[in-house]
């Protein structure tokens, strides 16, 4: 790499490049790289003002990922979802990467002059930080077009940007590309697993339980819920409206069971089975059961929440039942040699199981065995004993009582303000297979501004 100028070292340059290549084999977060990235270049002398990268994804809940670096401030990370581009499309038509896709160009560039009307919105914005200069590039990361980075470097250097200074960035761009790839080929299984069978579950697949059998028994709270009325409602609504009452219920009564120690592990049909690891002592069994019933208290919220929703839409309520137990469970692979899952089984899930269908006949939505109310505390009543199939002894069936649900949700009132994602929503990746809209515009769709 030639002389750029004065102030810029071609050694330093040098080493930026050697360090995106040590970071991308480090198995280092794309956040990381982005971050390193911008303050070594600065560090090394290029006058930059901001930077900003947008990759493509592969993610069921993100369109793009989103970095925009500052000078002196950091990077900030944002992910488009998927909805926001139906909402908002005119913020992509009128952005600068709209033009560089849409014209088939590599690179777009820009004088920034404050006398000037701006030709795209976001130039308003650079404006009023004293921009002089600005650099749109796209960059594949593959042969497939529809799957890569663009980006944008900004100067406030008076006279802007040289073009000496514009060919150090248009390698290191190229370098950037290759550490990124890399850093998403290498989290690509992890984080897919993580959205699919949860973060417990997915570490444990990656640490290499990977074979049939492979597996451990673990003592857990157990939460399963499920749908009531889905067959009746799929009939009355139809496939589309369903699947989209499916998932709003599920949004519902799910989210508050996927924290605080809890894990969805999987989805059935039109329920879940959840668990919290509590291991074999009484008071981390207690932590785990008082968890899994402030989640139940959150979830009766919010689907009362859905349900009135409904209610002012015309359409009807969703019913639904949960069932609280605690016992050792198997966690592990099964399945065919060629065709696993990673799920719980043994006796403690076929009880919590057959707990929760006792809703049905007891008309309560929630029950628990007498073992998860021991550890539970709180203030519970006695439904009666049961003979589960399949369990020699009878089990005592309780439910909580309405005030004790109540105090739990005034307690945790926050965190219902709070609604957090989960971890399986911060998990961003690159490559979002867009065949389905080929040509520019199935790019432009996944880019932030």
């Amino acid at each position: 790499m030639g002389p750029i100028n004065n102030s810029v070292s071609e050694i330093l340059l040098d080493k930026v490049a050697a360090w995106l290549m040590r970071a991308s084999l480090s198995d280092e977060t794309l956040e990381t790289l982005v971050r390193g990235f911008c303050e070594r270049l600065a560090a090394a002398g290029l006058p930059l003002m901001r930077v900003h990268l947008s990759f493509s994804m592969l993610h069921p809940l993100y369109d793009a990922l989103g970095f925009t670096w500052w000078r002196g401030k950091g990077v900030e990370v944002s992910g488009l979802r998927h909805e926001e581009l139906a909402l908002n499309p005119d913020r992509f038509l009128r952005s600068p990467y709209y033009y560089l896709l849409n014209n088939n160009l590599d690179h777009v560039r820009r004088r920034i002059d404050l006398s000037e009307p701006s030709e795209f919105p976001i130039f308003d914005e650079l404006k009023e930080h004293g921009a002089t200069d600005y650099l749109a590039f796209m960059q594949p990361l593959g042969t497939d077009s529809e799957h890569g980075m663009v980006g944008s470097w900004t100067t406030d250097r008076h006279g802007g940007f040289t073009d000496d200074v514009i060919a150090a960035l248009l390698k290191l761009q190229n370098h950037l590309a290759v550490a990124a790839k890399v850093a998403v080929l290498g989290k690509l299984a992890d984080n897919m697993l993580t959205t699919y069978l949860g973060a417990n579950a997915g570490r444990r697949v990656m640490s290499g339980q990977v074979r049939r059998g492979d597996g451990e028994t673990v003592r857990a709270v157990l939460v399963m819920a499920d749908m009531r009325g889905s067959t009746m409602l799929a009939e009355k609504e139809g496939r589309q409206a369903y699947i989209e009452t499916l998932n709003g219920f599920f949004d519902a009564i799910a989210t508050p069971f996927n924290r605080n120690g809890g894990q969805i592990l999987s989805f059935v049909g039109d329920g879940f089975i959840a668990v919290y690891p509590c291991g074999r002592h009484k008071e981390p069994s207690e932590i785990a059961s008082r968890e899994a019933l402030a989640a139940v208290s959150a979830a009766t919220a919010r689907v009362a929440a859905l349900n009135a929703e409904r209610k002012k839409q015309g359409r009807d309520p969703i019913g639904y039942g949960i069932g609280l137990h605690v016992g050792n469970v198997m966690f592990g692979n099964v399945g065919l040699r060629d065709r696993l899952t990673f799920s719980v089984f043994g006796s403690a899930v076929n009880e919590v199981q057959r707990l929760q269908n006792l809703t049905k006949k007891y008309a309560h939505n929630v029950v628990a065995s007498e073992a998860f109310v021991n550890y539970c505390g709180g203030d519970w009543a006695t439904l009666g004993q049961e003979k589960l199939r399949g369990v020699r002894q009878k089990f005592t069936i309780l439910y909580p009582k309405d005030a004790a649900l109540a105090a739990i949700a005034e307690e945790r009132a926050d965190d219902a303000t709070q609604d957090g994602l989960s971890e399986a929503e911060h998990v961003m990746l690159l490559y979002r297979n867009t065949k389905q809209s080929p040509g520019p515009r199935g790019l432009i769709d996944k880019m932030l501004q």
